[in-house]
């Protein structure tokens, strides 16, 4: 794992996270782009609903949007270069819910830190409990509040979850690619470690964001069990037996460690949840560690 500097400098080594996408191929410089595309389909379609009545303009453009319900190429969901020619840097991308593996294993995950509020005190529970768990920051919450990283990471392992948490799905491929790669090079200037993971937002994809994490040479992790605050807000003894009877071996367990008073009920049945998982035999692993096992 490369060191870079934890200076305000968001600069790391080009191997690892490129700042740029990659360069349109030669033979792709004369195509033409998604966005032309989309608009001669914008006047095609205009054209074609000035000659129709009002009734039947309506059905020609349900038929329009059913034949093209989105963009080919470019756009959010396209997972295709606009051009169609340049290849991705990666040719494939990991997505991860959770690890087939028989061994008692389970990744605890924290999204959305660091955050005064709630951060400390998830890291005084692991630490109490000699837990190493997996902490998916926000790049510029990491920058803002970086003294809650340093020397508290410990045995911990981070990973991305974008520059400002905002929907990869909602994005065209170049605001995706800046989301992931800026808060890439945020997380590293604040922690001195490069993030090779990616929790997107929500757990939302669009092709374009899973086009950016090839270039980026990311690997998603989601989950497949998760902690859930809203269904127990006022019942801490019921979540907790809810994930120490749920999880299973190699299981990916979302947590936060950032948000509003209803993320207590989970924080402050970490405690009991870590013992009743250990109760069964359970071992706590990184992400990263979880996934060496596939």
């Amino acid at each position: 794992m490369t060191t870079v500097s934890s200076s305000n400098d968001l600069t790391v080594p080009s191997h690892a996270w490129p700042t740029e996408p990659p360069a349109p191929t030669a033979a792709a410089t004369g195509s033409p782009t998604g966005r032309r595309r989309r608009d001669l389909l914008r006047m095609s379609l205009a054209a074609a609903l000035g000659a129709t009545t009002a009734v039947g303009a309506v059905a020609g453009a349900e038929r329009v949007r059913e034949r093209y319900p989105l963009p080919f190429y470019g756009g959010y969901a396209a997972p295709i270069h606009g051009d169609r020619r340049t290849e991705p840097r990666h040719r494939e991308v990991a997505v991860t819910w959770g690890v087939n593996t028989t061994k008692k294993l389970v990744a605890l995950t924290f999204d959305d830190g660091p955050m005064p509020n709630w951060t400390p005190q998830v890291q005084a529970i692991l630490a109490e409990h000699r837990v190493r768990a997996t902490f998916f920051l926000i790049g510029e919450r990491a920058l803002a509040y970086r003294d809650l990283l340093s020397g508290r990471l410990g045995g911990h392992e981070v990973g991305n979850h974008t520059w400002a948490h905002r929907d990869l799905a909602r994005m065209e491929y170049a605001d995706a690619y800046e989301a992931i790669a800026r808060g890439a090079r945020a997380i590293a200037a604040a922690t001195g470690r490069e993030p090779t993971l990616l929790r997107p937002p929500y757990g939302h994809l669009g092709g374009s964001a899973l086009l950016a994490a090839a270039d980026l040479g990311a690997s998603v992790v989601l989950w497949n069990r998760q902690m859930l605050e809203t269904d127990y807000r006022h019942d801490q003894p019921g979540l907790v037996d809810y994930v120490v009877e749920s999880c299973s071996p190699g299981t990916i367990l979302l947590a936060h460690d950032a948000g509003d008073q209803e993320r207590l009920v989970a924080i402050n049945g970490l405690p009991a949840m870590i013992q009743g998982l250990r109760a069964r035999g359970f071992e706590f692993v990184t992400v990263s560690e979880l996934l060496g096992e596939r």
